[in-house]
């Protein structure tokens, strides 16, 4: 590897984070789509693995300095920062945030830099904090990268209202999607052996899938309280028994209780021979396998801007049913035409019955996710447009000139 590397800004495994998962998923990619150059990651201190420098230490006021003098001692062909706001959030002795005052610092140092920034949260209504956060990173970052296209539109509503101008150095790039983890049904077969499910005895071949991390906000319990229902009408219309498959674990000790009270009420649908938990870390080839063996997915969650589940359930081509309007869940679900949308209890209920006797609609919904997959979010895909970031922020710095990209609208 001959040319300049590509540096990533993140946390990294084997820390219990979304973005860390992100990033090693996307590095992997990234790196397919550059072989002539090394991509590093400059993570936190927990931080593991071969090309990762783990120097972020955000107990510290002035922890961006270093990764500054890593940088300029790297001399990157650009740097690709992952930004969730508690990533970067450095606190005092008094219990006072910075505001990730300490990642645009560290922006101010690396202007000198080509640089981009992939934001993970960027809501359609921001709070102050947030809009002043997003405009203060856009003028100091040659090219932001937002997920969904609403994203962009609505950030020109946001900017408009207060009477400043919208950053005009913002592409719009999906989160992508492994294109190399779907399973045939005899495939499927064995993956019940692998996963011994095979061994719980009342457990049916058709399963709907609660998958992932268990947090207060993935709301089990809209499912789970009436699946006894929904199991029974399913069986009287079309004769098949269908099982819950509710599987996954807690990160956050914030969630522990409800993550108490989701698995308590899964493992009582158990005793009744119409459920299954199964706990696992979600990551790595065990996420996949264990929604692989579901005939579709349910992910009820009550605040999500991004998912990585939810890039999972279109990287296995599984239809859906999910919330809305959630801001990226609903974002995606129209644009795959993958899942189906619900705003209260009836319409779940009503979605999960429609899914589980037609089997047409799971197979139409799943051959428009392939399709969705193979097109717009393979990471194939997504890695040539973050090359093409790249492209751009490399003649910006070159040339002294600012990146000038439409509107959406």
């Amino acid at each position: 590897m001959s040319k300049r590397p590509i540096v990533m800004i993140s946390s990294y495994p084997p820390r219990l984070c979304g973005i860390a998962t992100f990033c090693e998923e996307a590095r992997e990619f990234i790196q397919k789509a550059n072989p002539d150059r090394e991509v590093l990651v400059i993570s936190h201190t927990d931080g593991e693995g071969e090309g990762v420098i783990p120097i972020i230490d955000i107990s510290q006021r002035l922890w961006w300095r270093p990764v500054a003098d890593k940088i300029h001692e790297l001399q990157p062909y650009c740097v690709h920062v992952e930004h969730e706001y508690g990533l970067y959030n450095y606190v005092d002795e008094r219990g006072q945030s910075d505001g990730n005052e300490g990642l645009l610092n560290l922006l101010e140092a690396i202007s000198d830099v080509p640089t981009i920034m992939e934001p993970h949260t960027v809501h359609g209504r921001l709070t102050d904090y947030e809009a002043d956060f997003i405009f203060k990173m856009c003028a100091r970052i040659d090219v932001v990268l937002f997920k969904c296209h609403y994203q962009k539109w609505r950030l020109d509503w946001n900017f408009a209202g207060r009477d400043w101008p919208t950053p005009q150095n913002i592409m719009v790039i999906p989160h992508g999607a492994r294109a190399d983890r779907r399973y045939s049904w005899a495939q499927v077969v064995e993956l019940r052996k692998d996963l011994g499910l095979d061994k719980v005895e009342h457990l049916s071949n058709h399963l709907v899938g609660l998958i992932g991390w268990i947090q207060s906000n993935k709301r089990w319990d809209i499912l789970t309280c009436m699946w006894e229902e929904i199991a029974e009408e399913v069986k009287d219309r079309t004769g098949k028994d269908w099982d819950l498959l509710a599987a996954g674990t807690w990160r956050d000790p914030n969630h522990k209780a409800d993550y108490d009270r989701y698995r308590s009420d899964v493992e009582l649908l158990e005793r009744k021979k119409l459920a299954h938990y199964y706990e696992f870390v979600p990551r790595g080839e065990v996420y996949y396998k264990m929604m692989a063996v579901c005939d579709f997915i349910v992910l009820p969650s009550t605040d999500e801007t991004q998912s990585g589940t939810l890039a999972r359930i279109i990287a296995l081509n599984k239809p859906y049913v999910t919330t809305a309007p959630m801001e990226g869940l609903t974002a995606q679900t129209l644009e795959s035409g993958g899942g189906l949308l619900f705003t209260n209890r009836d319409m779940l209920k009503k979605h999960v019955i429609e899914m589980c006797i037609n089997r047409d609609l799971r197979q139409r919904l799943g051959d428009n996710l392939k399709r969705y997959l193979d097109n717009t979010v393979a990471w194939e895909v997504v890695a040539e447009q973050y090359n093409e970031a790249y492209s751009l922020a490399a003649e910006a710095t070159r040339t002294g000139t600012e990146v000038e990209l439409a509107k959406e609208f």
